[in-house]
C-alpha cells in the first residue's frame, strides 16, 4: 500500500455557511456585561463589569485557516477572574509533561529597563501584574507575563500544533524563546464562566489535510470564490469535499479463483462543527454543553464482481484516505479549537459466490456528538437521514455480500478526543437457489434475489469532554447503535 500526502492550501473557513445562534444561560439571568468584558474598555467600566454576575451572550464565528489570533487569559484580581484577549504566545508545549514556554507581550518587554536581566524583567513584570489595582485596564493586564493560576488558551501555532488549553502552576524561569512554565489541563468553563455561546461553523475543505492510503484517490473541492470541478465535470456545491476511488478487492485466502471483485466511487462531504456553552452563573460546572460533528453526505459507488473478502467471518476494511483539520472557533476572546480527524475507508464481506454489478446514489446527513445538561449528565446525540436509489443492479449465482463506504470520525478540543463515531452506509446483496436477475427484467434460473441499502452509525463518548468543566464520568459512553436499511430492488429471475 502506497502512501501518499497532499495538502490542500489553507483558506478561510466558510463564513456563508456559518449560523451563529446566541441565546442566554438557562438561569435566564438579565442582561449585562460579565467579567470577560471589552479590553478596550475605560477603567471604571472594567471594574463594573468584574463585579456583574450576570450572563453575556458571546458570539460564535469562525477563525479563517492560517491566520494568527491572539490567545485568551483568565486571569484573578480584585474583582474577581475575568478573561481577555492578550499578546502572549505559546512558544512550545509538551501536553504530556505539561511543560509549556510562552512569550511576553512585545510591548511588555520594549518597557523594560534597558540593563535588567531577562530574569529581573520578567520578576519585574509578573509582579506588576498581580498588584494592578482593579481599575486598571483589563487589556493591559492580560498582557503582562504569565503567573501561577493563569490559564491560557491559544490557537494552534508552530510549537503547539493541536493548540493549549492550560492552567500555569509554576513559573519555572526565562529561557531565550520566553517564560518557561509548568501548567495542568484546565476547563472551558475557567474561561468562559457564566457566559454563553452557541454555533454551528462550517469546515472549509481547502484547509483539511488529506493523505491518500491508495493509488487512483482523486481530491476535489469547493470553496468560496474558488469553485473547483469533480470528474467528468461535475460542479461542487460550496463547502464540499470530494474523495473519488477506484480500487481492486483482495481475494480471501482459500476464496474460489474465480473470484474478483472491485470497488469504485466517490464520497463527497460537507462537514460543520457544533459548538455550546451555557454558563450556570452558580458553580464551576455549566449547565449544558454540546460539542459534535454535522454535515450533508453524499456517495455514488459500485461494487463489482465475486467477492470473496472475509477472513475468518471479519470483512476486510481498506482505508483509502485520512483526513485532519483544526478549525478555530472563536467564542468571545476564547479560540477555541476542534480537532476533527476522518478515515474514509470501504469494507466487503462476501463468500465468493454470487456475483453482482450494483451501483447506489445516496444522499442524506447526520449528526454526531455529546450533548450534557446538569440533570442528565453527557448523553450521546447520533442521527442520520439517508436515502439510497439503485442505478444499476444485477445478480448471478447464490450467496451473499455486503459492502460499505464510510468513514471513522474522531472530535476534539485542543487536542484531546471527545467523540468517535463510525459512519457507514452500505450495500448488501443476497440471492437464493440458483438466482439471476437484473433491473432490466432480463434474467433465468430458479431461486430469488434483492438487494438492500443501509446505514450503520456507531460510537462513544471519550473521557475527555470533561474539558468544558463538567463532572468525570467512569467509562466510555456508546452513542448506541443506530442501523437503517431499505429495499433497493429484488427479484426472483425470469427465463431467458
Amino acid at each position: 500500500m502506497t502512501t501518499t500526502k497532499s495538502r490542500l492550501a489553507p483558506y478561510a473557513l466558510l463564513s456563508a455557511l456559518t449560523a451563529a445562534v446566541l441565546f442566554t444561560a438557562a438561569c435566564g439571568a438579565p442582561d449585562g456585561t460579565s467579567a470577560a468584558g471589552s479590553a478596550g474598555a475605560a477603567s471604571a467600566t472594567a471594574t463594573d463589569d468584574a463585579n456583574d454576575t450576570s450572563s453575556q451572550q458571546l458570539k460564535v464565528s469562525p477563525v479563517p485557516t492560517g491566520q494568527a489570533t491572539s490567545a485568551a487569559v483568565s486571569r484573578s484580581g480584585d474583582g474577581g477572574r475575568s478573561t481577555e484577549k492578550s499578546t502572549l504566545k505559546v512558544a512550545s508545549y509538551n501536553a504530556a509533561s505539561g511543560r509549556a514556554v510562552i512569550k511576553a507581550a512585545t510591548r511588555q518587554q520594549h518597557t523594560s529597563s534597558p540593563s535588567a536581566t531577562p530574569s529581573t524583567s520578567t520578576s519585574t513584570s509578573a509582579s506588576a501584574s498581580a498588584s494592578a489595582s482593579a481599575s486598571a485596564s483589563a487589556s493591559a493586564s492580560a498582557d503582562t507575563a504569565v503567573a501561577v493560576g493563569d490559564v491560557i488558551a491559544s490557537a494552534p501555532t508552530s510549537g503547539a500544533p493541536d493548540g493549549v488549553l492550560a492552567k500555569v502552576t509554576e513559573v519555572v524561569g526565562q529561557t531565550t524563546a520566553g517564560t518557561e512554565v509548568d501548567t495542568e489541563p484546565a476547563t472551558l468553563s475557567e474561561l468562559l464562566q457564566d457566559d454563553s455561546a452557541d454555533g454551528t461553523v462550517a469546515v472549509d475543505p481547502s484547509g483539511i489535510d488529506v493523505d491518500t492510503l491508495v493509488p487512483g484517490v482523486k481530491i476535489s473541492w469547493a470553496k468560496t470564490g474558488d469553485l473547483t470541478f469533480g470528474p467528468e465535470g461535475a460542479k461542487l456545491p460550496l463547502g464540499n469535499l470530494r474523495l473519488d476511488v477506484s480500487a481492486a478487492v483482495a481475494t480471501a485466502t482459500g476464496a474460489p479463483a474465480s473470484a474478483a471483485a472491485s470497488v469504485k466511487g466517490f464520497v463527497q462531504l460537507a462537514p460543520q462543527v457544533e459548538f455550546s456553552y451555557n454558563g450556570s452563573g452558580t458553580t464551576d460546572t455549566p449547565s449544558g454543553a454540546f460539542i459534535g460533528l454535522s454535515g450533508d453526505w453524499a456517495s455514488q459507488w459500485e461494487l463489482k464482481g465475486q467477492a470473496a473478502a472475509a477472513t475468518n467471518d471479519e470483512p476486510l476494511r481498506i482505508a483509502f484516505a485520512k483526513l485532519h483539520a483544526d478549525p478555530v472557533l472563536q467564542v468571545g476572546p476564547v479560540p477555541v479549537v476542534v480537532n476533527l480527524d476522518l478515515t474514509c475507508y470501504f469494507e466487503v464481506n462476501g463468500d465468493g459466490r454470487i456475483s453482482v454489478d450494483v451501483k447506489q446514489d445516496l444522499t442524506g446527513d447526520f449528526r454526531v456528538g455529546g450533548s450534557f445538561s446538569l440533570a442528565k449528565g453527557w448523553t450521546p446525540v447520533s442521527t442520520s437521514q439517508m436515502k439510497g436509489t439503485p442505478l444499476t443492479a444485477s445478480v448471478e449465482a447464490a450467496g451473499k455480500v455486503k459492502a460499505a463506504l464510510g468513514a471513522e470520525a474522531s472530535v476534539g478540543l485542543y487536542g484531546t478526543v471527545g467523540v468517535i463515531a463510525d459512519f457507514a452506509p452500505y450495500l448488501r446483496g443476497e440471492a437464493t437457489g440458483t438466482a439471476t436477475g437484473s433491473t432490466t427484467g432480463s434474467g433465468s434460473a430458479v431461486g430469488a434475489w434483492s438487494l438492500y441499502g443501509g446505514l450503520d452509525l456507531t460510537g462513544a463518548l471519550q473521557l475527555k469532554l470533561t474539558i468544558f468543566g463538567t463532572p468525570l464520568f467512569e467509562q466510555r459512553i456508546p452513542l448506541g447503535e443506530l442501523h437503517r436499511e431499505w429495499l433497493l430492488t429484488q427479484g426472483t429471475g425470469k427465463t431467458a
